[in-house]
């Protein structure tokens, strides 16, 4: 039998007023998965981790987050999700440890020293330990960030809402970030909802994406999924010492061959095909029996951003694609 979705939501809208926040959002997430939801600023993301989070009530529609519907069972959801909203409030004149006692004892954490063991376990994981007894105030914004995350965790949720965890970070902070979340997937099997526009993060996280816009959900997959709803097939790039008619004319007469693309200044081939798998040796073989002198070759794919952009861009004309 199939198991429960971690996170599943059918139809789910909110409006504030006229103005719709979120439009019959659907999709659903596995256990111990990342997955991202993606999208513009003011796309719905916020709203609809709030709505998951039982912060709000949804307008329309339903969902369910670790078996529980989020308007009947409240605050079971609440036991088994931790939120790290956008901008987290931290009582920045405590300490990492009295910030971490103050929130673990609000989660009912009431025996003494397994809340302890607990705080002292999240903070040596995010590499904190060291600092526990110093103000939150003297911390970075990447070290308050991840004191942030410990503080979602402290009870030990199934789930965990991330709404841009890595916006405002330098580059360093935000890897270490990344890299946080990958550990915490990977060695203590959390579900993640990763709400984010910053691409390189649901690249290097997610399996599974949904992409939404104004509301409405554009395309839900994996990153290989969406590339597909952009582009029919790939595209074998070689790079010849010369592109001679010869050898363009053999790969044309190809089987499987969609299009051919020459730049004779760059001296570059491109060679649209289904599947370059199969495709991608018997092309080169052909180029080099033909004259051809191969000084590269690449299959290039559209980067998450492209397909991302022209999904979005396609969505605003069309609707919803889901």
């Amino acid at each position: 039998m199939p198991s429960t979705p971690a996170i599943e939501t059918i139809g789910l809208a909110k409006r504030f007023n006229s103005f719709t926040a979120v439009n019959d959002l659907t999709f659903k997430v596995s256990e111990g998965e990342v997955f991202g939801l993606l999208g513009p600023n003011g796309a719905g993301k916020t709203t609809t981790i709030r709505m998951l989070a039982c912060l709000i009530p949804p307008s329309n529609g339903s969902a369910s987050v670790a078996g529980y519907d989020i308007a009947k069972d409240a605050s079971k959801v609440r036991e088994n999700v931790g939120v790290l909203t956008e901008n987290p409030s931290l009582y920045e004149r405590l300490t990492a440890y009295e910030n971490m006692e103050f929130f673990a004892q609000a989660y009912g954490l009431a025996d003494q020293s397994k809340r302890n063991a607990r705080i002292r376990e999240l903070l040596e994981f995010f590499d904190l330990w060291s600092r526990r007894s110093d103000r939150v105030v003297t911390f970075s914004k990447g070290m308050k960030q991840k004191l942030a995350i410990a503080r979602a965790l402290i009870h030990n949720p199934h789930i965990i809402f991330l709404d841009e965890p890595t916006a405002g970070l330098d580059p360093e902070s935000a890897k270490s970030i990344r890299d946080l979340v990958e550990r915490l997937s990977q060695q203590e099997k959390h579900t993640f909802l990763l709400c984010t526009h910053r691409l390189e993060d649901a690249e290097r996280l997610c399996r599974r994406m949904i992409i939404i816009n104004k509301g409405r959900g554009v395309a839900v997959g994996t990153i290989e999924e969406l590339r597909n709803r952009v582009e029919r097939g790939h595209v074998i790039e070689i790079a010849l010492k010369e592109v001679d008619r010869k050898v363009v004319e053999t790969v044309k007469r190809l089987n499987h061959i969609l299009n051919v693309d020459t730049n004779c200044s760059s001296g570059l081939m491109r060679i649209s095909v289904e599947d370059h798998d199969s495709v991608t040796p018997e092309v080169v073989r052909s180029v080099v029996n033909a004259g051809g002198q191969v000084l590269s070759v690449n299959v290039l794919r559209p980067s998450l951003e492209e397909a991302y952009l022209k999904l979005v861009k396609k969505e605003e004309g069309r609707g919803q694609l889901v």
